[in-house]
């Protein structure tokens, strides 16, 4: 059983702001995206990594540069405009003898070897995972025009989180049977639902949340403090 993670590194990170990708941003002399890449090293089953990265991206190799890994770090290959495309390309570059691909943010930096090992085991067990916690606040489903339609049962409610793991023909089925709507997924997990595949839900982490504003680089480097 061989198991690679697709790292997508390929957003704009609109959101984010500022002169360069929020995955390369330094929190604690590291790039978020090294600090990601070590988090992955905590589970051992993973054997290598394939980064997919964007279009004219020149600082994926100097953050990687001299850095060695406990997996096989794959030579990064370009992204597209949309995550289900990304998707795509990164599956297409893995090479034979993958079984298990878990597609995971470059940009959510502390995923913890539970998380990690929780949602391999799930995958593992029922062919399809993804890490979730679950939602405290009360959700409404509005209209465009801002009507609340529904208010869906919060105990039924979970926030998803990545790695999404799956088997890999899964993923490659699904990809192919959705090719029309990719744009609708945000999501790597809705595809595999689309599709017909069964998803299972692990445990996840409140600490496992995805770098997006500046706000949440410092949320994370006060979480990195309080760990030393």
């Amino acid at each position: 059983m061989s198991i690679a993670v697709l790292l997508l590194a390929a957003g704009s990170g609109t959101r984010f702001g500022g002169a360069i990708p929020k995955q390369y941003v330094s929190v604690q002399g590291k790039t978020i995206l090294l600090h990601t890449l070590r988090s992955l090293e905590q589970e051992p089953r993973i054997a290598m990594v394939q980064p997919v990265i964007a279009a004219g991206d020149t600082h994926f190799a100097a953050c990687v540069a001299g850095q060695s890994f406990g997996f096989t770090l794959l030579p990064a290959v370009e992204g597209g405009t949309e995550r289900a495309l990304s998707m795509q390309r990164g599956l297409a570059a893995l090479p034979d003898g993958v079984s298990m691909v878990a597609v995971h943010d470059a940009a959510r930096p502390l995923a913890s070897q539970a998380v990690l090992r929780d949602v391999l085991d799930v995958a593992l067990s029922y062919g399809a995972a993804v890490p979730a916690i679950a939602v405290h606040d009360t959700i409404k489903r509005i209209d465009a025009d801002g009507k609340v339609i529904e208010t869906p049962e919060r105990a039924s409610l979970r926030a998803v989180q990545t790695p999404q793991v799956a088997r890999l023909n899964w993923f490659q089925q699904a990809l192919a049977q959705e090719h029309e709507h990719l744009h609708r997924h945000t999501d790597d997990a809705s595809v595999l639902e689309a599709a017909g595949f069964p998803v299972h839900v692990s445990q996840g982490d409140v600490n496992n949340r995805k770098i997006t504003t500046q706000d949440d680089v410092q949320w994370m480097l006060k979480v990195l403090e309080a760990g030393q």
